[in-house]
């Protein structure tokens, strides 16, 4: 087994950028970009599984569903989510191909479509927190509302409503054997992307479910499965910060578990940006891990180095 295995975390900002026209086309040059780093891994010789966000793509998958409503059959969200699992996978994999190809590596490549189960009991089935679909008027959100049976809210700073679904924790990964096989056979593994696709399990029977797992918890579940010592979470910031966007800011080069719940518990890690990202650095360490970086997409291979990013051990 290598003494070198990592899961690498890919946010949302690798593959589709703010302002920009999310085309297939520009999904395809940003996540070229954003493997550069993960190509030094690569050369390094990590045994490595990828795993990357999927919230804007689910969206326009969702909206299709909707636009279509009437003329082709309905997809539930858990489908959509392993349309664009599969999709996203294709697109990495392919990538990273093509890369090896020129620098000469030869290293076999596989994205599986991952399942993952969640308890059917998570409190965030019966009070939903993950904002999905378009915005709606009010008087169109109850229309939706009373015919679908949708759950909506009021977007924070919105005066419309949006459609939302339950984001529960992840519990383990259905695939996580023949991942963890893979992975230490030398295979890099593209796998559980956008969090995997969320089944409950009832009598060994598994179903989906219309939900949405955070892809850090998701990730953090997938390096203990596979047995990592290395955890990668690759975002939009160079590194973790105190008091964010505040005239007080202070980046961080290294965290404790103790100091990261401690910060976590004074709230200066918020539920919708840096917050899962340390619940899941947490869980990981406390569950055997060794290191987790957190660091910018940009310099990713500066961060495992210990040249960029936060380290957060135990």
């Amino acid at each position: 087994m290598s003494k070198k295995t990592a899961v690498v975390a890919l946010g949302g900002n690798a593959i589709t950028h703010k302002n920009q026209e999310d085309t297939v086309a520009n999904q395809f040059i940003n996540t070229d970009m954003s493997l550069s780093g993960i190509m030094h891994l690569i050369k390094d010789d990590y045994s490595l599984a990828l795993t990357h966000g999927n919230g804007p793509q689910v969206g326009n998958a969702v909206l299709r569903v909707e636009l279509s409503r009437g003329k082709a059959p309905e997809l539930p969200i858990y489908l959509c989510g392993a349309d664009t699992q599969g999709g996203m996978g294709f697109m990495i994999a392919q990538i990273l191909h093509n890369k090896m190809n020129k620098m000469g590596i030869r290293r076999e490549l596989a994205a599986i479509v991952t399942q993952v189960v969640v308890d059917k009991n998570d409190k965030d089935f019966s009070d939903p927190t993950k904002f999905i679909g378009q915005f709606y008027e009010r008087e169109k959100a109850a229309e939706m509302q009373k015919e679908f049976g949708w759950i909506m809210k009021p977007y924070p700073g919105d005066n419309r409503l949006r459609r939302v679904i339950a984001s529960p924790n992840p519990v383990y990964i259905v695939e996580k054997e023949i991942i963890k096989q893979l992975v230490h056979s030398g295979v890099i593994v593209i796998a559980s992307g956008g969090g995997g696709i969320p089944v409950i399990e009832v009598g060994g029977i598994l179903k989906g479910i219309d939900a949405v797992i955070d892809k850090d918890r998701a990730a953090a579940v997938l390096a203990h499965d596979i047995e990592a010592e290395l955890l990668v979470i690759l975002t939009g910031v160079d590194k973790v910060s105190l008091d964010y966007s505040k005239p007080t800011q202070r980046n961080l080069d290294r965290l404790s578990v103790a100091e990261a719940e401690k910060y976590y518990r004074e709230g200066q890690f918020p539920p919708g940006s840096m917050g899962p990202k340390i619940e899941a650095a947490v869980s990981f360490l406390k569950s055997g891990g060794k290191r987790v970086v957190i660091g910018s997409i940009e310099k990713a291979y500066e961060a495992v180095t210990g040249n960029a990013g936060t380290i957060i051990e135990p």
